[in-house]
């Protein structure tokens, strides 16, 4: 035998740009339509859809009884989302725990978490069953209301979208990374929403305004306070982002001889208790809250954090604003309105978007509804009216079936039957030829007729679907609005209280003496009092000092990276002294290829001295380049490969710059300009090499170098000039690092 033909793989070249770019499309696409952000319609991932769906499917009905979180996984898994067990069981918890959403979906036994941030059990140990708000979800699937399509592996199916009674989307939010887009919808109240369906209902071009008077703000199932004003979070509706300011609901509880504690039973959605805790005994730690003595936890299935002040003489309010400043106490719970649009197109909607997706849904869901029920009666009127017929001469359809081979062909012709009827003739029982029967039978017929006639207007007419839809709302209004317990409104809004303006946080902070460390590799932190450099201090392997500043624990750090950006920060924030420190760049957004050319204590009107390795450089004011963000504030404008090298105080009436290339040049300062931002002027020219050090001085007292040496101004008349101009040769004798002391 001859040996087999040698296959060839199917190999194909491609260029690897458009082969990455191919691919990374698909899986963004999959991400934003298939994972990470919502529906308009139902408010739901398709994990959570699939959850949904599997769990009606096991007959997990409110009014049933559990079953294991893990048979339901199984299900899940096994059938609709081919996925990890752990991440849809995660999924699943979050239906059931009511402090992360405003309405749960699953109604859980076992250990689900609390707001702690304690882990729920394992799957195998939780048991859980749909709510009423999850069957109102489901409403309808059966009856045709929406599209299912094949299941990943074709063997089942599933629900493109759900029935969606329930306007579940604003009312439990959703939030979710996607690739390039996010989603962050927070709660809402659903008695307020269906106050505004119904108004958006009655009218579609009603004003925002009205719609605001029923949708003040969110509703968060962990309560709280928001303290926005109102214009402030009705243009968040109108645009589809923005931010609300939630804070922690305390109050003033007195004890015994004029003292006092504050008692916190609210706190912000989605802040862990256990971390909030942690933070406040760590600030007190660190002596960064002077007027509060003491934190206990004493709660139990509510929250009650106690907070004990200093003395009886500390005013609550500022005690609460310096944590609310401090901790999550107070924090941002971000809108970002980002869903699919009609389940495809990712869209940021606006408030009345959002509601007036869910009313065209549910026009869908009822028209098709409807029609399916009314090929259903069709169906049946169908068959009733051949029973009818048979009822009419029965001892003539019994001796054609008892005579006949083939009877149904005989019933058709005697009777004029469709083939359907003369099957359901056939398959009558005998019990059903009583008389009893025959009224029954006349009954269905005549309520179904009704009914047929009823939902043929319903169909044909715009105002009655309306009319159906608000009846609808009603109905959720009353099972789940703000008159019943679950739909009770939790959070309430509130403006801060009034503080005086001359009022300031950093007045309450201790004033201390501390030193700040910071190593080579820019690893920082802060020793108490002023200690000299020391071989005690230690260093991670490889790493080595750099900075050593003597400062205050009120003042601000400010830092000059070499990509022209001004960082700020406060130095009773810094970490402390144990270890090695905390690296900056988990304080401050300071890109990889950057470095620290400096820091330096703040002082109130310097001004600074800027200089590039491009040989640019300007004056600005230090009060200008404070930046308490993260990302810093950028003054200086950066060319690559050129980067910012020198920065030094202004005083005097020269400037002294060096070039790598072994030149010095000493001009007036006052041709140097003051500018806010920007790449400034040429302060030295070059034919090779860059600037190396600039620094301003006083041309009678004259300027060190880096070893210290005093240089006179008799020794640099021949190195006076003017600004760009290339200087001469450094004199002999002067500092090999050709820079100036600090």
């Amino acid at each position: 035998m001859g040996e087999a033909p040698i296959k060839h793989d199917d190999i194909r070249p491609e260029p690897l740009t458009r082969a990455l770019s191919e691919r990374y499309l698909a899986y963004a696409l999959s991400t934003i339509t298939s994972r990470a952000l919502p529906d308009a319609r139902d408010g739901l991932k398709p994990v959570h859809r699939r959850l949904l769906h599997a769990m009606r499917e096991l007959g997990l009905n409110p009014e049933s009884g559990f079953k294991k979180c893990a048979r339901v996984v199984g299900d899940v898994i096994g059938k609709f989302h081919p996925h990890g067990d752990q991440s849809v069981y995660d999924a699943l918890v979050r239906l059931a725990q009511d402090f992360a959403v405003r309405y749960p979906l699953v109604d859980g036994q076992g250990n689900f978490g609390n707001v702690d941030g304690d882990n729920p059990a394992a799957m195998r140990y939780t048991e859980s069953r749909l709510t009423a708000v999850a069957q109102a979800l489901l409403e309808g699937l059966d009856e045709d209301a929406v599209d299912f399509r094949p299941t990943y592996d074709g063997e089942e199916r599933e629900p493109i979208v759900l029935p969606a009674a329930f306007p579940n989307l604003l009312a439990n939010g959703s939030s979710g990374i996607a690739v390039g887009m996010a989603t962050s919808i927070p709660p809402h109240n659903v008695g307020e929403l269906c106050g505004a369906l119904l108004e958006l209902n009655k009218n579609p071009n009603v004003q925002e305004r009205t719609l605001f008077k029923h949708v003040k703000g969110p509703d968060f199932p962990t309560g709280g306070i928001i303290v926005d004003e109102a214009a402030s979070i009705q243009e968040a509706y109108r645009t589809g982002r923005g931010s609300f300011r939630v804070r922690a609901r305390w109050f003033r509880e007195e004890g015994a001889r004029g003292s006092y504690q504050i008692v916190v039973d609210q706190i912000p959605y989605q802040v862990q208790k256990a971390k909030l805790i942690e933070r406040i005994a760590a600030l007190l730690e660190e002596k960064k809250l002077p007027l509060l003595d003491d934190v206990r936890d004493e709660s139990t299935e509510d929250i009650r954090l106690v907070l004990v002040p200093k003395s009886r003489t500390v005013e609550p309010e500022i005690l609460m604003e310096q944590l609310f400043r401090l901790t999550e106490l107070e924090s941002r719970i971000s809108l970002n309105l980002n869903v699919l649009d009609k389940g495809v197109t990712p869209k940021v909607m606006s408030l009345r978007e959002a509601l007036q997706a869910f009313l065209d849904h549910r026009l869908v869901v009822l028209q098709r509804r409807s029609n399916f029920r009314l090929a259903k009666i069709a169906d049946r009127l169908e068959v009733l009216e051949g029973y009818l017929a048979v009822y009419l001469n029965l001892d003539k359809v019994i001796k054609i079936i008892r005579t006949e081979d083939e009877p149904k062909p005989k019933l058709i012709a005697a009777f004029k039957l469709t083939d359907r009827q003369a099957e359901a003739i056939l398959n009558m029982r005998l019990r059903a030829l009583r008389k009893l029967e025959e009224m029954q039978i006349q009954g269905e017929h005549t309520a179904l007729t009704k009914e047929q006639k009823e939902l043929k207007r319903l169909v044909a007419s715009d105002s009655l679907q309306s009319e159906r839809i608000a009846e609808e709302i009603r109905t959720i209004d009353a099972k789940f609005g703000g008159k019943t317990a679950l739909g009770k409104r939790r959070t309430t809004f509130s403006a801060p209280p009034e503080i005086s303006e001359d009022f300031s946080i950093d007045a309450l902070i201790e004033k201390e003496p501390i030193t700040v460390v910071c190593s080579e590799k820019l690893w920082f932190r802060s020793l108490k009092g002023h200690q000299d450099p020391s071989d005690s201090i230690k260093y991670r392997e490889g790493d080595k000092a750099r900075f050593w500043i003597h400062a205050q624990s009120t003042d601000k750090l400010m830092l000059f990276a070499t990509d022209g950006r001004f960082f700020t920060l406060d130095c009773s924030k810094l970490p402390g002294g144990r270890g090695n420190g905390e690296a900056i760049r988990s304080f401050v957004d300071l890109p990889p290829e950057a470095d620290i050319v400096t820091m330096f204590v703040h002082e109130e009107g310097r001004k600074l001295l800027l200089a590039a390795t491009s040989g640019h450089g300007f004056i600005t004011n230090e009060d200008e380049a404070v930046a308490m963000t993260r990302s810093g504030k950028k003054v200086m404008n950066i060319q690559a490969p050129a980067e910012a090298v020198a920065i030094s105080f202004v005083s005097g009436d020269s400037v002294a710059v060096t070039g790598e290339n072994r030149k010095l040049l000493v001009f007036p300062l006052a041709e140097v300009p003051e500018m806010a931002r920007g790449r400034g002027v040429i302060l030295q020219r070059y034919k090779d090499g860059n600037l190396k050090d600039a620094r301003s001085f006083t041309w009678k007292q004259g300027i060190k170098d880096a070893n210290g040496r005093l240089w006179e101004p008799s020794e640099l008349k021949e190195f006076r000039g003017e600004r760009a101009q290339a200087g001469r040769i450094v004199p002999r004798g002067f500092a090999a690092k050709l820079k100036f002391a600090e």
